[in-house]
This record gives structure tokens, sequence and C-alpha cells, in this order.
């Protein structure tokens, strides 16, 4: 029996299901994390500061704020991300794992504001937690414990 091929197995309907639960949960336990620690704080890989820096050099318009997904997934802007992550396929574990991500930092893993990233969750995520942008939610948590 011949395995399926790379596109075939894309259409799996179980294998997308596998896929979405692992990120859903993955979604959650970031979530959790950022929002019980200030992310200011927070190592998501050994090497966040280099990640950081690269990130700021290379994409120094990008908007952590407000992620402009038409622009990221456009054929220049997958070009782009494709090229930058490819220097950390030795250095770091799963560099190019697809994941979800929160358009808006101010708001929460909802459908209207989640897309899925491949292979730029750390770059976005170390950038927002240095700059404090995520910090919010463990202030709003640490706020609601305390009533």
């Amino acid at each position: 029996m011949a395995l399926p091929s790379a596109d075939e197995l894309e259409q799996l309907p179980e294998i997308e299901k596998q896929w979405a639960v692992k990120a859903t949960q993955y979604a959650e336990t970031y979530f959790n994390l950022i929002s019980s620690t200030d992310g200011k704080s927070l190592r998501l890989t050994p090497i966040d500061k280099e990640i950081y820096q690269d990130f700021q050099n290379t994409f120094p318009n990008f908007s952590l704020i407000e992620i402009n997904e038409t622009e990221m997934k456009s054929t220049e802007g997958k070009e782009i991300w494709r090229n930058w992550i490819m220097k950390y396929e030795k250095r770091v574990n799963d560099y190019n794992f697809g994941t979800l991500l929160r358009r808006n930092v101010n708001g929460d893993y909802t459908e209207e504001n989640t897309m899925f990233g491949k292979s730029i969750f750390y770059a976005i995520e170390i950038a927002r937690n240095k700059q404090g942008l995520n910090s919010h939610l463990f202030r709003k948590k640490t706020t609601n414990n305390e009533l």
C-alpha cells in the first residue's frame, strides 16, 4: 500500500481534526501562561533575545498590536517569513510548527480574533512579551483574583 502524498494528507479530515485539537490545546496553554505570569519575564526558547532582535531588524514595521493577516499571507509575505524562519531550523524545537495566533493582542483566542500562523508564533509572541503587550492579561487576572 502506498502512502498518501503530502497534498492528499492535507485533505484528510482526521489529520485536520487532530491538528485542530493540538493547536487549540497549545493556544489554551499559552493563554493561561501569559494570564498567570507577566509576559516580560517569560522565555519561550533558549534564544529569545536573538529571535527578538532578528525579528525587529527584519520586520521593523510589523504591527504586534493588530496583525495584518492579508499582508502576512500574501505571496511576498509568505516568502519573507519562510526565508526568515529557516535560520532557526536546527536551533529551535518546532521552529516551523503551525499554531493559532491572536490577531489583536488585546483580545482573547476567539473565532474572530484567531488566525493560523505557521513558523511565526515565537517571533510574534516573544516580541509581544518583551514589549509588555501581553502584560495586561496578567494584570487583569491578578486584579480579578484580588476581588
